[in-house]
């Protein structure tokens, strides 16, 4: 499963060429993880353009799923050194991760909400960082959303039955990092070689670096050419349901 996060139309041309490189490669599928305004500086429903492009690549068959709102930890001060780490150190951007019931509630159905006026179906809801506070928890089991996700892996709605499917994830925000990432990746890629599926999850800082971007576009040929046929998140859960 080849998984694009924080999509958004400051983002897209990060991600436009290595899109026009899959694109090149055949039928792969993709999910776009959707933020409805990023950083609440990006609302969707302000770039008509972009959003034109995702309704081809719905046509084309593409999946969309809602990635959470603003993409923006938005919380009050953290008050303990736990929430601090989480939410400080590790990431910045966890929006779900200290919302109370109703304030996810809120914030999913004004996601769910704008979806629906872009006419675009959704089944997944993957939570910025893929931090979720148990609130938010509670408000998926009352939405209607077929799957939710962590790095290890996919959970069916309402009642969060597990899934295993394994991720890979680099984090590039420097060159050290991106170094540690590919040593980390490349032995993740050798431990899971029997795995049913693999999640593949790119971030647009990824794409601003040659390095990292040409490692995702190399796995993802070798993964085709070993045979691993690509889906999005809502067809692959589907099987695992009808199987």
């Amino acid at each position: 499963m080849l998984v694009l996060h924080d999509v958004a139309p400051e983002t897209w041309p990060d991600y436009e060429p290595f899109v026009q490189a899959v694109d090149a490669l055949g039928n792969v599928p993709m999910t776009w993880l959707v933020v409805p305004d990023f950083h609440r500086r990006n609302l969707l429903t302000q770039s008509p353009g972009f959003c034109q492009l995702l309704d081809r690549r719905l046509a084309a068959g593409d999946e969309l799923a809602l990635h959470g709102y603003a993409h923006a930890d938005e919380g009050p001060t953290p008050r303990t050194p736990l929430d601090y780490f989480m939410r400080r150190i590790y990431t910045h951007e966890g929006e779900f991760y200290a919302l109370d019931e109703h304030q996810a509630i809120a914030r999913l159905q004004d996601g769910l909400a704008l979806f629906d006026r872009q006419g675009w179906p959704v089944a997944g809801f993957v939570a910025p960082a893929w931090l979720m506070s148990q609130g938010t928890r509670q408000a998926l089991r009352q939405l209607p959303l077929k799957y939710t996700s962590t790095p290890q892996h996919l959970y069916r709605l309402p009642d969060f039955t597990a899934i295993d499917a394994p991720g890979l994830v680099w984090s590039a925000r420097s060159a050290w990092r991106r170094g540690v990432s590919r040593v980390l990746s490349d032995w993740q890629c050798r431990r899971w070689q029997g795995a049913n599926t693999l999640r593949l999850g790119l971030h647009p800082v990824d794409m601003r670096h040659r390095y990292s971007r040409d490692y995702w576009l190399r796995t993802l040929e070798k993964l085709i050419e070993d045979g691993r046929e690509p889906l999005t998140k809502s067809a692959w859960l589907e099987r695992q349901v009808a199987a």
